[in-house]
């Protein structure tokens, strides 16, 4: 089969984090040798950019640029939270689809790459699933991007194991905070970390207790399992009795048992009809004042978590 001649188009979306951009860096270098992609764009704020037709010519971009991606947290080329919906919205998919393709014809666009997670490769899906049936000569690659490490067929997710060498180095520091506090009033620290519906960053910090059992995190609460909230108040009591102090580390999309996001904004929606996620923590610290009448505090990394390029992983 003959090599497709034509340019690339490459762009990123949903929520940064501290690799992404050398995944970016990682696609425009081996593009660089390939004979059959003659020109590299970079569309400007995601699906929305490609839409306004707002295009980088990264191919006036220095090596030297395109190397220092590869440490440089967020999303160099911007980023976007942007639904192409034929079930909520047909007529303005299908008008959105038109003008994908319009750019990329206009380009002469034949291969994009489009970095994010779920609903990002449900986009790329949607492209190359549209370009089959325009019979438009169109290479769709979807590039994995998530620290929520959600994706199937994934060993993990770029931008994982970031999150949780992040995350674990801060509640182990904030264990060592919480413990040389320690009374004998007792009292609780809560940290929420990101993630939605998926355990496996709250699960990582695991790692923060270096293999002794004492240490926290004493507590994991996860979104794949309800919480039971008599259990989970008893075992805050008994770490509290042995340790004077407990740390809990949960996941922003636990669930109560009526399978109810506990920290959901439902007056807040993100562009893809999610309910905002910013309260799982605070949640957890009402139930633990109010029925243990224990001193508690609350840390969500934010932030912080997805951006910290100084704790990298190399995977």
């Amino acid at each position: 089969m003959a090599e497709l001649i034509g340019n690339l188009l490459v762009a990123q979306s949903g929520g940064p984090t501290s690799v992404i951009n050398a995944s970016i860096a990682g696609v425009i270098t081996e593009a660089g040798h390939h004979e059959g992609i003659e020109e590299i764009f970079g569309g400007q704020n995601g699906i929305l950019g490609i839409l306004n037709e707002d295009l980088i010519d990264i191919n006036d971009e220095r090596s030297k640029s395109i190397e220092g991606l590869r440490n440089t947290p967020a999303a160099a080329l911007g980023t976007c939270r942007y639904k192409i919906d034929f079930n909520k919205n047909p007529e303005k998919a299908a008008k959105d689809m038109d003008r994908l393709f319009e750019v990329f014809e206009a380009h002469n666009i034949r291969y994009f790459f489009y970095a994010g997670g779920n609903d990002s490769q449900d986009t790329a899906h949607k492209i190359h699933l549209e370009a089959v049936k325009r019979g438009y000569d169109l290479r769709v690659m979807g590039v994995p991007k998530t620290i929520d490490n959600d994706l199937p067929v994934t060993d993990h997710c770029p931008g994982y194991g970031s999150v949780i060498k992040y995350n674990s180095a801060t509640v182990m520091e904030i264990g060592f905070d919480v413990g040389s506090m320690a009374t004998d009033d007792g009292s609780c620290c809560i940290v929420e970390v990101m993630g939605r519906a998926a355990g496996w960053i709250a699960a990582g910090t695991v790692l923060a207790k270096q293999g002794n059992p004492a240490n926290p995190p004493h507590i994991i609460v996860l979104p794949e399992i309800p919480l039971n909230e008599a259990a989970f108040l008893n075992r805050v009591k008994e770490v509290v009795a042995e340790h004077k102090y407990c740390v809990v580390v949960c996941g922003e999309g636990v669930k109560n048992e009526a399978g109810e996001e506990i920290g959901a904004d439902k007056t807040r929606l993100d562009a893809f009809g999610h309910a905002v996620l910013s309260g799982a923590a605070d949640a957890l610290a009402s139930i633990v004042q109010g029925k243990l009448n224990l001193k508690t505090r609350t840390v969500k990394l934010g932030y912080a978590q997805r951006a910290a390029a100084h704790y990298a992983s190399l995977t």
